[in-house]
């Protein structure tokens, strides 16, 4: 089957009427959660960023009490997987804002994780690698908010 455009999804979209869309929004979200999670954000959460910011914050900290301490082996497999849902939410927003803030609360909670992820070169190199990505993605913003968001994360690297 042939993958259509975004450009020719849009220009087909123009032509559906109200019911319609309503029927295509309803069948797309009963295939994946990704898609469900998607038009929830956009309908319930986009107008109000500062608290979807907050509920992914809660939702980081309550996944790192819960990660499996059993070994470092199952502790990076559930960073890696603390961290493969932030980037899915983070994607919902689109804001440079929105993914600087919410991956600097990560590795804050990631730095604090016992037993330390700095006896674990592995879960050493997730860390460096979000403070890496955080500083290129901080260059990117206004000035204003560059200098307040450089500070943290030079705070959180020392």
């Amino acid at each position: 089957m042939r993958t259509f455009t975004s450009n020719d999804i849009k220009k087909e979209i123009q032509h559906c009427s109200k019911d319609d869309l309503i029927k295509l929004c309803l069948r797309l979200v009963r295939f994946k959660k990704e898609n469900k999670e998607l038009l929830g954000y956009l309908l319930f959460l986009a107008h109000d960023e500062e608290a979807y910011v907050e509920s992914i914050k809660e939702d980081i900290s309550e996944s790192f009490k819960n990660v499996n301490k059993k070994s470092y082996y199952y502790m990076r497999k559930s960073v890696r997987k603390i961290l493969t849902d932030t980037k899915k939410f983070i994607r919902y927003s689109g804001r440079k804002e929105t993914e600087v803030e919410v991956l600097l609360f990560f590795c804050k909670e990631l730095k604090l994780l016992k037993p330390s992820m700095k006896n674990h070169l592995r879960l050493y190199n997730i860390f460096k690698t979000q403070t890496s990505y955080i500083d290129r993605k901080i260059k990117l913003l206004h000035e204003d908010l560059h200098l307040d968001y450089q500070l943290e994360l030079d705070e959180l690297i020392s």
